[in-house]
């Protein structure tokens, strides 16, 4: 049997209706499960734990970004997967299944993965100091042949102002290039659009209906796709998105407090996280706190208790217990309240 795992980020039951006709009928004919989400609930930890079958302390991707301590900079959206840790699902079934082949396509940490086929969004950076929008693949000649049969990846649609359908109207064309040149065992499919309008728009904005049946379309049309050729389609999420009304500027009161240091750069002001007592890497509705100062590691924690927003502190070593996702993770990590999320704002 070869299986299809098709990732719909930011769907939820929620959204399934009548703005999502070829969704709701395959969730009526196959079923819907719900399963409880990996902490904190954000996509590359999501996915990590997803492809490990083990919890965040154990893969230690612990956001989709976190503060290098040994580099002293902060580093987000990496894509190496040699950054996750454990066996990986593709090297079990290797090992079980003769014969077996994955595709991994647009999944998150893809590079150098163990894997037949992969294909990533990755710019070019050219001495001159441009960047040029492109994808790197494994195998690495596929990539000249998907961009001649595709056109160039719409990277500016899959990320920034002008994300949309188009990134995943191209991966969902590219998983059926890969479908009918390769017929992979496994191939993993990341189509990222419902997450675009759910986080810039909110989840009760008057598009969401539009955009819902724009996904719909384009999953649907990939699942008669797999089903024609005896392919398992499974339909999953890493997470939902539900509204939030406030914000908490972490950082901002951190420099209130003189414990973060800013560089001046052409004018412009960065943070100088090496340089800062503490400071927070923010990360939606959870933040990474790290305090590079031990003497102030009591009244960091004092004032995260008392900021409104925040429902809760956890330390990394109580959660997942001594091992790398406790290595990464901040010296506290801050959980906002269900109507609030973190800015990184300084």
């Amino acid at each position: 049997m070869r299986v299809a795992v098709i990732n719909v980020v930011g769907l939820s039951r929620s959204l399934l209706g009548a703005d999502m006709p070829g969704l709701t009928a395959f969730a009526e004919k196959h079923g819907l499960q719900s399963f409880k989400p990996t902490f904190p609930a954000v996509t590359c930890t999501a996915q990590s734990s997803m492809v490990t079958g083990t919890p965040t302390g154990a893969h230690g991707a612990v956001a989709n970004g976190w503060y290098d301590r040994e580099g002293a900079e902060v580093k987000f959206w990496k894509q190496s997967n040699h950054i996750v840790h454990g066996e990986k699902v593709w090297d079990r079934l290797r090992r079980d299944v003769p014969g077996f082949t994955c595709a991994k396509l647009f999944w998150w940490y893809n590079m150098y993965a163990n894997v037949d086929f992969s294909i990533t969004p990755r710019p070019l950076y050219p001495a001159d100091g441009r960047k040029v929008f492109d994808v790197h693949t494994q195998v690495m000649g596929m990539r000249e042949e998907l961009k001649a049969d595709l056109g160039p990846f719409p990277f500016p649609a899959f990320w920034g102002p002008a994300a949309g359908i188009a990134s995943s109207e191209w991966i969902a064309a590219s998983a059926k290039w890969v479908e009918e040149k390769h017929s992979p065992t496994l191939s993993l499919v990341y189509l990222p659009h419902l997450d675009y309008p759910l986080q810039k728009d909110g989840p009760d904005a008057t598009n969401i209906p539009a955009e819902c049946r724009k996904i719909d379309a384009v999953v649907t049309d990939l699942i008669r796709c797999y089903e024609s050729r005896n392919v398992r389609v499974v339909v999953l999420s890493e997470y939902g998105i539900s509204p939030v009304k406030r914000v908490i500027h972490r950082n901002r009161l951190f420099r209130k407090k003189g414990w973060i240091q800013v560089k001046d750069e052409l004018g412009r002001e960065t943070l100088d996280c090496g340089g800062s007592k503490a400071f927070a890497v923010a990360d939606h509705q959870m933040a990474h706190v790290y305090v590079n100062d031990p003497a102030i590691r009591a009244e960091v924690r004092a004032l995260l208790e008392i900021t409104p927003g925040i429902d809760e502190i956890r330390e990394p070593s109580q959660v997942w217990g001594a091992g790398v996702g406790a290595e990464r993770a901040g010296d506290f990590m801050a959980i906002a309240e269900p109507d609030a999320w973190f800015t990184y704002y300084f």
